[in-house]
């Protein structure tokens, strides 16, 4: 079973435009040589066609008779099903027809892979954002004047709770006068460094009106296309980590990993978070007794001897990248 395009008049409900089932198997024209442009009697006379049990259940059905067909190779992907079709008030397909469809062949085979190949840089940007996200780490995509063009669920987090960083007419700024004048002249000179070569980071901490532990700030512009001219070509991201924020290790990977049970994993977790084992024991409802038998068989399992080189271990592991971060915050 595959998906059909259909372009056209005539077809269902209507539409210009369908997306249909299609199962190319049980049709005559399947496993035909890849770019030869073909024809209904190419493979069967007209009697044949006429009784053929794939033109009487779905091409009469949608007023075709006439099919020109052709099968264009992709590299490393397969192949696309082209097909064109007429009704049996029109002409057949002629000879000047299939040499026209023969000269598009090598032009839909490019529009195609570059088409392929746009969605599979989408997707693993896509991919990439996803597995920052799940890491925790805010990312906030600016223009050089600073105006904000896009940003993750945990920079909308941060900015929403407006404690050292919120947006002011689309652009970031710092809460504090003198970490916005900073934040400004490195992304003034993030930009001005960059000239389309690869340069060092900028960083900075954004200090926060609550007092809790300052935020983390770095950035970094993105490459941009050498032969791209004018202004608003550049742009540049922004990490932010909060220190203070909670893992967002996955429950579930972390068990897999480590062969804990439910209550050793709820109880590494706690403690990946900051907390103290008392602290860790109050928060779960549990005795101290009890978390530290936990804590105990969670040093057997993994191998480590402390607290700290427990942390350690979860937040170095891949445990994060298996968190749905759809459902987060």
């Amino acid at each position: 079973m595959g998906l059909m395009i259909a372009v056209g008049e005539g077809l269902e409900e209507g539409d210009t435009v369908q997306h249909l089932p299609y199962q190319y198997k049980l049709t005559p024209f399947a496993d035909q040589p890849l770019d030869t442009v073909l024809t209904v009697a190419d493979f069967m006379d007209e009697n044949e066609w006429k009784n053929s049990s794939y033109r009487e259940h779905w091409c009469e059905k949608n007023n075709i008779y006439h099919v020109l067909t052709a099968d264009i190779s992709t590299p490393n992907v397969g192949h696309l099903r082209f097909r064109v079709t007429r009704t049996d008030a029109q002409e057949d397909f002629s000879p000047a027809d299939k040499a026209f469809v023969e000269l598009l062949i090598p032009h839909f085979r490019r529009a195609i892979t570059t088409f392929l190949q746009l969605n599979s840089s989408a997707s693993l940007g896509s991919l990439y954002s996803r597995a920052i996200g799940r890491l925790s780490i805010a990312t906030i995509t600016i223009d050089e004047h600073g105006k904000v063009l896009d940003k993750n669920v945990f920079a909308s987090h941060i900015l929403d709770a407006e404690d050292g960083l919120k947006i002011i007419g689309g652009k970031l700024t710092a809460q504090d006068n003198s970490d916005n004048r900073e934040l400004k002249r490195l992304i003034k000179a993030t930009f001005a460094n960059a000239d389309g070569k690869q340069t060092m980071p900028e960083a900075m901490s954004i200090t926060r009106p609550s007092g809790e532990i300052a935020l983390g700030v770095v950035i970094e512009v993105i490459p941009s296309l050498g032969w791209a001219e004018g202004k608003g070509q550049n742009k540049a991201v922004i990490y932010i980590r909060d220190a203070v924020g909670k893992s967002t290790t996955s429950i579930e990977i972390s068990k897999k990993l480590f062969g804990l049970t439910p209550a050793e994993t709820a109880l590494s977790l706690q403690l990946t978070n900051g907390l103290s084992l008392e602290e860790a024991a109050e928060e779960l409802n549990i005795r101290r007794n009890t978390a530290r038998a936990h804590l105990r068989s969670i040093f057997s399992k993994t191998g480590v001897r402390r607290q700290t080189e427990l942390v350690r271990l979860f937040l170095n592991s891949v445990a994060a990248l298996g968190y749905d971060d759809r459902n987060s915050l």
